[in-house]
């Protein structure tokens, strides 16, 4: 056990949706109230993969990302389940249902800082049901795209200056592995 671990936990600053906290000489930022993400790996039959891009305020630009979002974040859906959550997000951002969703496990994607973690959830049997684009206030622009052209996709979006979400590198990972880049 490190110095660290040993000392209490403080909230320094919390508001709606995050808590910031120091332990020791760590600071961090975890989700308020516990709340959870679901991120959907959606491919298509035709083998394309569903992305979405959204201004994100904290880096002042678009960014390309797997379909997600929150997981019991309203007062009145606190134990929601992970499953139903995807569902509802895929379908909102997406316009897509899934026919089955599979938990493929929790993740953590900047442990050193944030202690939030993801269910990632594989989407099967799409079909479309709408025309996506999110809620009221998201402006979610779709993105369906043929798996081979994924790094000419994203290495386009990138020229015009987008972000893109760490988790696509699940997508990228046969092209880094193989050697390619």
């Amino acid at each position: 056990m490190t110095q660290d671990q040993s000392e209490p936990e403080q909230i320094t600053w919390q508001g709606r949706f995050i808590t910031a906290k120091q332990r020791g000489r760590w600071e961090y930022v975890s989700r308020a109230r516990n709340i959870r993400a679901a991120v959907i790996l959606a491919i298509d039959p035709a083998g394309h993969v569903l992305l979405v891009e959204q201004f994100r305020v904290p880096l002042g630009r678009n960014c390309i990302e797997l379909p997600a979002g929150l997981i019991g974040d309203h007062d009145d859906n606190a134990d929601e389940d992970v499953l139903v959550a995807a569902a509802r997000e895929l379908e909102e951002e997406t316009g897509y249902r899934a026919g089955r969703l599979v938990s493929l496990g929790e993740f953590w994607s900047s442990p050193g800082m944030v202690s939030e973690s993801f269910t990632l959830l594989r989407a099967h049997d799409l079909q479309q049901v709408g025309p996506g684009g999110g809620t009221e206030g998201e402006d979610i622009t779709v993105h369906r795209v043929p798996l081979g052209e994924i790094e000419a996709f994203l290495t386009a979006r990138r020229a015009l200056g987008d972000a893109v979400d760490v988790k696509l590198l699940l997508l990228l990972g046969p092209v880094i592995l193989g050697g390619k880049v």
